[in-house]
């Protein structure tokens, strides 16, 4: 194998190992909720925990969070009640956005708490370093098998976005279909309205003798 290719599967494995992550305040009484589109069938990772304000000294009982991770349909996939840091995985059963969110008891006077959250779906959700351990591969072959696992992840994420799109074309020809619908009805009920108007009017002035 080339340097040039050895030295593009190990750019491309370095990338698929960085753990996307993310830092943000939460106010006492409030309540985050952060979306992640996952396919069906797909591992997905987390973990959160709440930055202590006072290193060295536990954390106190305001900066506890209510933690929970919901699928597209509303079933709970993680419960954490009054927690400062968790974790969750689980294989997606349903195509859609996920949501986890993160709620702070309300405390006067009021606080905000820095929480750290990672989430990692796909290729990036699996250990790799446990994998390599329990099929005793080379750095090599686990790059491979890294690139391997990452193209039938792109595969399926088109294969699930041409899904989405036919739906999304479906559901908007089915919307003009029923907005054409609604607008001869409407027109057709303006006419009528306007043709009972005339047929008052005109009744109205026979009896009174106008016309």
């Amino acid at each position: 194998m080339s340097k040039s290719n050895l030295l593009m599967i190990t750019t491309l494995g370095l990338i698929l190992t960085i753990a996307e992550s993310m830092r943000f305040d939460l106010q006492s009484g409030h309540t985050k909720c952060i979306s992640e589109d996952i396919m069906n069938n797909a591992m997905t990772v987390g973990k959160y925990n709440v930055v202590n304000p006072n290193e060295g000294y536990p954390i106190p009982d305001a900066h506890k969070l209510t933690v929970r991770v919901t699928s597209p349909y509303g079933n709970n996939y993680h419960h954490g009640d009054q927690v400062d840091s968790g974790n969750f995985a689980f294989t997606a059963s349903e195509a859609g956005d996920y949501t986890a969110c993160f709620s702070a008891a309300d405390h006067n006077p009021e606080t905000t708490l820095a929480i750290e959250f990672d989430w990692k779906t796909g290729v990036a959700a699996k250990d790799w370093s446990k994998i390599a351990k329990k099929e005793r591969v080379d750095v090599m072959e686990l790059e491979l098998k890294k690139l391997l696992d990452t193209v039938k992840s792109i595969h399926e994420e088109m294969n699930y976005l041409r899904g989405r799109e036919e739906e999304m074309q479906h559901l908007n020809r089915s919307t003009n279909s029923k907005m054409t619908g609604l607008s001869f009805l409407s027109i057709l009920v303006c006419l009528s309205v306007a043709g009972l108007q005339l047929w008052h009017l005109k009744t109205y002035f026979e009896r009174k003798k106008l016309l």
